[in-house]
Formats: C-alpha cells, structure tokens, sequence
C-alpha cells in the first residue's frame, strides 16, 4: 500500500468508537502563548456532506507557532474549514484515497493562504507553525503532520498467557528535523544549508506553515500521512507540541497517563462521569509535569479518549 505508511491490522470490532477530547495549555517560561488547537468530537456540522458510507468525522488538531502565534493561530481557524469544503462525498469509491487527496490538497492551501496575508503585510509576516492534526472517520484514524509536533496511541494488546495485557505506544506521526538524511537532501537541493541541526542555522524544522523566508531553502508544508484502524484494545490519543516530548518519551507519557486513569478514588464533578473526570484529570496533569521537569516552551497537551 503507497497511499500511507499504514500501522499495524487490528483485530476487527463492531460499532464506532466513542471519542472525547480534554485540552491543557502552559505557557511555560515563554512570553507570548505561541500554540493553537482544534477539538471536533464531531465535525459533521462544518461538512455540507458525507460519503455514503461514512457515519462520522472527528478532528483533533495541535499547532505549535515559531516566530510569532499567527501562523498558528491561522491554521487553528482556517485548516478544518478547508477541509470540509474538500471532503469526499456522495457515493465514492475508494474512500481512502480521496481522504488523502484531500489532506493534502487542504495543507497546500491552508500555507498558501496564510503565506498571501503574511507577505501582504507592512512588514511581512514571519510567522510559522508545526500541525499534527487526527481526522477520525468512523473508526479509521488519518493523522496529518508537519514538523515536529506528535501524536501517539496507546493500545493495550489482547491478555497474553500470564493474563497479562501488554501496552504498545504506536507512533501516529513523523517528525521532521532537517538533519534527517532525506530532508536536509531536500534543503540542501533547493539551496538551503543545515548548521547546528537548523536551516540556515535559525529554523528547528524542516515542514511548516508560514515560514515565507525559508520556502525558498526547502522547508515545505506538504504533511506525512499515517492511518491506524481504531480497535477495543485501544484506550487513548495523545497530540501535543515538542515541549512535552522535550522531557518526556512516548512511553513515559503514555504510562504517566495511563497511572492517572487507574488511581483509586477520584474527586466527582457535577455534569461529568468519573471517566471523564480521570481523563481530564490526566491531560492537566501531564501538561503541568513537562513544565516541573523543565520544559521552558509552551505545552500543549490534547488527549482523546477511545472507547466502544
């Protein structure tokens, strides 16, 4: 399959997954609060419609802004919107296919609409931004990302003979560092230089929005796309900028999330479950443990529960 880099098949369940986003932001030693995000437990009410066999879109979306928080905040409001006016429907064929056109295609334009407003201005705009956006449709997960912002998946594997239930943290995303091999190729091509692991020594990442003054270097803001099927093993979603895996892994974060959610007694809020509680409870509490630990940028944290 060329169309995504695909994770591994899942075991097959019935009905759709229930999703439900929580949020934390901190800003860190920072001035300025540079990161954006999107919850979209459901999206239908942006899309004028849906392919015949699809039921429901989610979108979940970090941004995190270099330079500046209006490429960031620009690719928050406008991105979703651009999706929806590119979303597949009708009776389609080959779904998969067109989702992907369409990621792409929504990326392109999202850049180059901010990139027209960013130079339009007196002075220009230099502004840029990473994107990790997850698209849900139904239970198919199509993650879309540029720079170095991360998403991952926690799927607790089915028991094995001891009984016990084995924890897989999947990547859902690629970073991009212009001192990987095929992106300072691409830099370097285009006439750019790589010094100190940045482009032209300044810009930490190889794929952005905005960043009008490098596009000419090879930073471009064409996204990687990854797909998972969702499954009953499947728990929950972390997106979140580089400030929190600055100080944490993917691993760490997932079993600091995962302790939080199996703690004994928790405090009852009037209007949520005690589920819904504990996963609240574990987004804040991540995002505050990256600034204990020492993370001076902004945190931005979103975490998707996942059940059926």
């Amino acid at each position: 399959m060329d169309l995504f880099d695909d994770l591994p098949e899942p075991t097959q369940t019935s009905g759709l997954p229930v999703l439900k986003g929580y949020v934390a932001a901190r800003r860190g030693e920072r001035e300025e609060m540079q990161d954006a995000h999107v919850l979209l437990p459901d999206m239908s009410s942006c899309l004028s419609a849906l392919p015949g066999q699809v039921t429901r879109v989610s979108y979940f979306a970090v941004f995190d802004g270099h330079g500046g928080a209006r490429a960031s905040r620009f690719a928050a409001e406008h991105l979703h919107h651009n999706l929806s006016k590119k979303f597949p429907s009708g009776d389609t064929e080959n779904v998969d296919k067109l989702i992907k056109k369409c990621l792409l295609d929504t990326f392109k334009q999202t850049d180059e609409d901010f990139l027209k407003k960013a130079s339009s201005q007196k002075p220009a705009w230099k502004d840029g931004s990473t994107a990790t956006c997850v698209l849900v449709v139904d239970d198919m997960v199509y993650v879309a990302n540029l720079g170095d912002s991360r998403a991952v998946l926690c799927r607790l594997e089915a028991a094995a003979a001891d009984g016990q239930r084995r924890l897989v943290t999947l990547a859902l995303s690629k970073e991009h560092n212009p001192t990987m091999y095929e992106e300072r190729m691409r830099i370097q091509r285009a006439g750019g230089t790589v010094r100190d692991g940045r482009v032209l020594g300044v810009l930490e990442v190889s794929r952005s929005f905005g960043d009008g003054q490098y596009k000419r270097c090879g930073v471009i803001s064409s996204p990687d796309l990854r797909r998972c099927q969702l499954t009953a093993n499947d728990r929950f979603i972390i997106l979140a900028c580089d400030g929190l895996f600055k100080v944490f892994s993917a691993d760490e974060a997932v079993k600091f999330v995962l302790n939080i959610l199996q703690e004994g007694s928790v405090e009852q809020r009037a209007g949520l479950t005690e589920e819904e509680v504990r996963f609240e409870a574990a987004c804040q509490q991540l995002a505050s443990e990256a600034v204990r630990r020492g993370c001076a940028d902004n945190v931005t944290v979103i975490l998707v529960s996942v059940g059926f």
